[in-house]
């Protein structure tokens, strides 16, 4: 990574008071350099351009940690995880979370396995979990491994946020947080999802908006807590919360 985009890395992180030492960044750096490897013979992201993929990917990764707090034995679900933003790009800044990749795509699943031997691997002890799921997340969420065992689910750039929900509050513990990192448009979202969110044991706790740096864009991240066991209703069969959202 050149100099001046290692420069923006940390500033960027910095910026929203994320501490990271030289091998965290060192890490985020090393990903990067999958991403772009790998996506010559997959499609992992249209942003290859260094500098953007700092901004778009790293630093809007990173700014979760403005609303969710991450810590030794916290354990993390990123749904949709794709090329592992943001819970490689989590796992690399705390080494110590337990944090499960769930991605549908086996292609996807596999370079998220060599990040981990690769990338996470290298991070020092002590490490907490990092695994890879190869599922969809309806068929998951009523797995009795994944049902209501995390801290903190999150993801980004997934779903209209009606189907998001659906997606990841089964996945969260009675007392845990779901994060949805959203773009500046999420209010009209918001407004058609709180009554789906509650009828599946949730409800909203913070909407807070994030600038990037250097005029990156906008990012609004919505934080709901979980109140009540989400219904055993839920997730519907696989494909059903995206045809007929809640």
């Amino acid at each position: 990574m050149e100099a001046q985009s290692l420069v923006l890395l940390k500033d960027g992180l910095n910026r929203y008071g994320v501490t990271a030492r030289e091998v965290n960044i060192s890490a985020i750096a090393r990903h990067l350099e999958m991403v772009v490897e790998w996506n010559e013979r997959m499609n992992l992201t249209a942003i290859l351009a260094e500098r953007d993929m700092i901004l778009k990917h790293v630093i809007d990764s990173a700014t979760a940690l403005t609303s969710v707090k991450l810590a030794a034995g916290t354990k993390l679900l990123d749904v949709g995880t794709g090329a592992g933003f943001p819970g490689v790009v989590l796992k690399c800044l705390e080494p110590q979370a337990h944090v499960v990749l769930l991605e549908s795509l086996g292609k996807r699943c596999t370079f998220l396995e060599a990040v981990g031997q690769e990338v996470i691997d290298q991070l020092p002890e002590p490490r907490g979990k990092y695994e890879v799921v190869w599922s969809r997340a309806e068929d998951a969420g009523k797995d009795v491994r994944f049902r209501e065992q995390f801290d903190v689910v999150i993801a980004r750039a997934v779903a209209e946020l009606r189907v998001l929900s659906e997606y990841c509050l089964p996945f969260c513990r009675v007392g845990g947080e779901f994060l949805a990192m959203k773009g500046p448009t999420a209010s009209e979202e918001l407004a058609k999802a709180e009554e789906a969110i509650a009828k599946l044991g949730g409800a909203v706790a913070e909407v807070r908006e994030v600038e990037l740096p250097e005029q990156a864009g906008i990012r609004t991240l919505i934080r709901v807590k979980k109140e009540r066991a989400t219904p055993k209703a839920y997730p519907r069969k696989a494909g059903t919360p995206a045809k007929s959202p809640l």
